[in-house]
Order: C-alpha cells, then sequence, then structure tokens
C-alpha cells in the first residue's frame, strides 16, 4: 500500500493560533504532536515511511519537512507551486507514485488535519476498504452523523455489499432541514475526504472524468527530482477531487469509518475534544480565572485572568486576541477574511525553522528588528538579499559568521554589518545557543527576498 497525506490549508479557522503560513496542521493542539505528525504516526501502522507522500504549498514544504523529520528522516513532501484544490494534488502524487513503483498499488488519501484518537480502528476500516479497492473500486471512508451538521458534504450509499455500499450520490453541505433529513434517513455519511483505490483506477478514472488533469501528468519526471514543475501544474485546473472524479465515477463504494473523527473545524471542536473541569471549562496555558463556566481559554504567552464569564471562548497569543461565543466560533473565519492583509493573519511573531527560530520585535518604514535563536551546531543557509543590508549584534554564545568567503568570529557584545547582496551565513558550531539581535533596513523586507546558495536542510 503507499499513501498519500494532503496537507494544504489557509489557517483561517483557527485564527489567531493557526496563520497563513502555519495552518492547523501543523498546530500541536493534542497528545504532543501535531496534527500533520498524528496523521503520519498513524499511516505508519499500515504503510512503510518511503511510500508516504505528503503534498503541500511550496511555501509550507520546509515546516512540514521541519515537523516530519521529527519522525523519519525519510520522507517524501511534494511542494504544489500554486494552489489548485485536492484534485491535481491527488493526481500528481498517485503519478509520483506510478513513476517510482512497478507496482499497481493501492493507494490511501487522508487529509492532514484530522483528529483520530483510535488508530486500531482506523487500521481495521482501512483493511475493510482494502478489500473492495482491490476488486477496482474507489472506496470513501464515511463517517456516520451524530448530528445534523451544515458544515460538511454527505454521500448516499444504497445497496450493501462485502465491508461496505455502493454510493448513489455525493451532496453539498445541505440546510438544517435537509441535514435532519439525512439524519433521520440512516443512508447519509458524512463526507471526510479520506479515499483509497489502485493507481491505474484512479488514472483511468481522471483520464475519463478529468483529462485536462490527466493529460498533464506526463510531462512530470520524478526520475530527476521530487518536484512539482510550475510550468506543467499551472495548466491544470483547480477543482476538487469530488468534482473531478467521485461524482462522476460508477466504481466508488463506501465503507464506514469505525473509529472516532473530528476535522477540527473551529474552535468549539478543540473545546469539544479536550478534558473539561469540574465547571465544564477547558484551559490552555498561563490562565486565571473565577466563576467561568463552559469556556475555552487558551493562553500562549501572557497572563490571561478571566472573571464571570460563561460560553466563551478568548484565545491569546504573542499578537492577537480573540473572543466569541461558544456557539459563533465559525463566524473566526470572517474575522480572518476582514484581517487578511494584516501581518497577524500570515505569520506569528515567532517562526520556527529548522535551524532555531526568530522572533519579530519592532518594524516600520524601512526597517525590521529581530531576534533570532541559532540552536547548537546548526546554521542558516549561504544566502544574499537583494534588498536588504543587516546589522547584526551578539547577545549569547559565539557565532560564526561567513562573509563573502570570510569567516568571522563574534562573541556577546560583538556586531557585523552585512550590506546588500553580500553572500553570507550565520552559524553556531559550539554547544551553546546563540541569541542575536538582527536589524534589516531596505526597501523590501519580506521572507522571500532570499537567495540560497548552499542549505544544509535543502530549501529552495
Amino acid at each position: 500500500m503507499k499513501a498519500i497525506i494532503l496537507a494544504g490549508g489557509s489557517g483561517s479557522r483557527l485564527w489567531p493560533l493557526s496563520r497563513t503560513m502555519y495552518p492547523k496542521q501543523l498546530l500541536k493542539l493534542s497528545q504532543g504532536y501535531s496534527l500533520l505528525q498524528q496523521t503520519f504516526l498513524r499511516l505508519l501502522g499500515l504503510v512503510k515511511t518511503e511510500d508516504i507522500v505528503t503534498v503541500t504549498n511550496v511555501k509550507h514544504s520546509s515546516d512540514i519537512k521541519l515537523q516530519l523529520n521529527d519522525i523519519s528522516k525519510n520522507n517524501i513532501v511534494l511542494g504544489e507551486p500554486l494552489g489548485k484544490n485536492t484534485a491535481p494534488a491527488i493526481a500528481s502524487a498517485i503519478e509520483y507514485f506510478k513513476q517510482t513503483s512497478n507496482e499497481d498499488d493501492v493507494v490511501l488519501i487522508v487529509p492532514s488535519d484530522h483528529l483520530i484518537k483510535d488508530v486500531d480502528k482506523f487500521s481495521k476500516t482501512a483493511n475493510d476498504a482494502l478489500k473492495l479497492a482491490m476488486q477496482d473500486y474507489i472506496v470513501t471512508f464515511g463517517i456516520k452523523p451524530s448530528y445534523p451538521e451544515t458544515g460538511y458534504g454527505y454521500i448516499k450509499t444504497s445497496s450493501p455489499f462485502e465491508s461496505g455500499y455502493k454510493v448513489e450520490k455525493f451532496v453539498e453541505k445541505p440546510d438544517l432541514a435537509t441535514a435532519e433529513k439525512y439524519l433521520q434517513s440512516g443512508d447519509y455519511y458524512w463526507n471526510g475526504g479520506i479515499f483509497m483505490g489502485k493507481i491505474s483506477v484512479f488514472l483511468n478514472e481522471f483520464k475519463k472524468y478529468t483529462p485536462e488533469i490527466y493529460n498533464n501528468l506526463s510531462e512530470f519526471d520524478f526520475s530527476k527530482d521530487k518536484k512539482l514543475d510550475f510550468s506543467i501544474y499551472e495548466k491544470m485546473p483547480s477543482i476538487s477531487i469530488d468534482y473531478a472524479i467521485m461524482e462522476k465515477s460508477d466504481k466508488i463504494a463506501l465503507v464506514p469509518l469505525a473509529s472516532d473523527w473530528n476535522d477540527l473545524g473551529s474552535w468549539q471542536s478543540i473545546y469539544n475534544v479536550e478534558s473539561k473541569d469540574e465547571n465544564g471549562n477547558v484551559f490552555i496555558g498561563n490562565v486565571v480565572t473565577d466563576n467561568v463556566k463552559n469556556s475555552l481559554i487558551y493562553s500562549q504567552k501572557d497572563l490571561v485572568a478571566v472573571s464571570g464569564l460563561e460560553n466563551v471562548i478568548l484565545v491569546e497569543t504573542e499578537d492577537a486576541v480573540m473572543a466569541c461565543k461558544m456557539d459563533k466560533s465559525q463566524n473566526v473565519k470572517k474575522l480572518f477574511e476582514k484581517l487578511k492583509d494584516s501581518d497577524t493573519t500570515k505569520l506569528h511573531k515567532t517562526v520556527y525553522r529548522p535551524w532555531g527560530y526568530y522572533t519579530c520585535m519592532n518594524s516600520g518604514d524601512g526597517y525590521l528588528t529581530k531576534t533570532i535563536c541559532v540552536l547548537p551546531g546548526q546554521k542558516l543557509s549561504l544566502q544574499s538579499h537583494n534588498f536588504r543590508s543587516e546589522h547584526w549584534v551578539v547577545l549569547e554564545g559565539t557565532a560564526l559568521v561567513l562573509l563573502n568567503g570570510v569567516k568571522n568570529y563574534l562573541t556577546c557584545g560583538q556586531s557585523i554589518d552585512i550590506p546588500v547582496k553580500a553572500k553570507h551565513s550565520l552559524q553556531n558550531p559550539y554547544d551553546k545557543e546563540l541569541k542575536i539581535i538582527e536589524v534589516q533596513q531596505g526597501s523590501y523586507l519580506a521572507e522571500d527576498d532570499i537567495i540560497r546558495y548552499e542549505d544544509m536542510y535543502n530549501r529552495v
């Protein structure tokens, strides 16, 4: 068996903890691992590490790779050069397996942002689906509705056979009255976006129903590198796997998902899955309360003190505070849209990198100030900038600065200037953390003004 992890995401529904550059699958909300890491670990009971491909937007590739490296260095990440919805992502990953494997293997496709705690029952469902996939069905994992949800698509089943059902049709997100009818019917399942099928079956269905995707796949050459070429990818339509194949194919079967399932699509869903105290509260972080009931209070950094509130959600991060009524948590996405041009929707003040982390302290017209921490034995890439100069001051530890081919050793209190377009690298070959202040000056200060020449983490 092979597996594909779909790791896209806009970071809107769990704002301010999730951001455009740090979507919810990267958040460590439960069990000590991020949702992405939990997904990867769940698959390891079924699939070998080298047979799992994670597809994500190229802007998330480094963070995805960094988290997966904590589990296994032998992981494969395909970075989409632009977002095209799920169908091109799935088709491209299946083409990767076709080109790199001589077998017509079954492929299991899973989203990266679902919370599933009962791994054994998930594996049992996968093995039930495998029996149908081997008979050339594309199998979807249906979630039995427990209430009339209007935020999910539904799947209507018809006749049962073997371990599942034939699928009659896929239906869009319903209104409340329709969702209640679906629930009472017993023939409808939530569409969880989990699929399984043979490589050949998927590709044949793409060829039949979405040739504008299929006809581009053979242009990829994964024998050269594990990249999705922009010139090929941009020719594909932006379309979901449901519209591309699932709603059209006559080869669709459904197996009921035997395990628990939650897509953690809102702060209320986070509240629902966490353990509560005697007053029905979930407190995470540095929180002090008095007379608070049935609420979720999350503090990332500072002390949050709350009194006399009930049925509320309050989330504090370094640069934002969000509060809403418990039953209005879906509206956080509307706040995100209102703020989408703001820095608070894009990145956190503290950003983690393979070599350590940096924290943005202050910014203004033509300048940006950061603190940078480089972990022992780590180093930033050899790079240059076209639009900014930098000034570094060492706060703790000893820095090795490579500047235009010359090695400079700096200790606490010493500084160095990095001119525009100079090739440079900040390195910490020692056994203690290195901390510096960086002052950037220039006409353009965004993170994409980086030209990399050498990088130990293989970033582009």
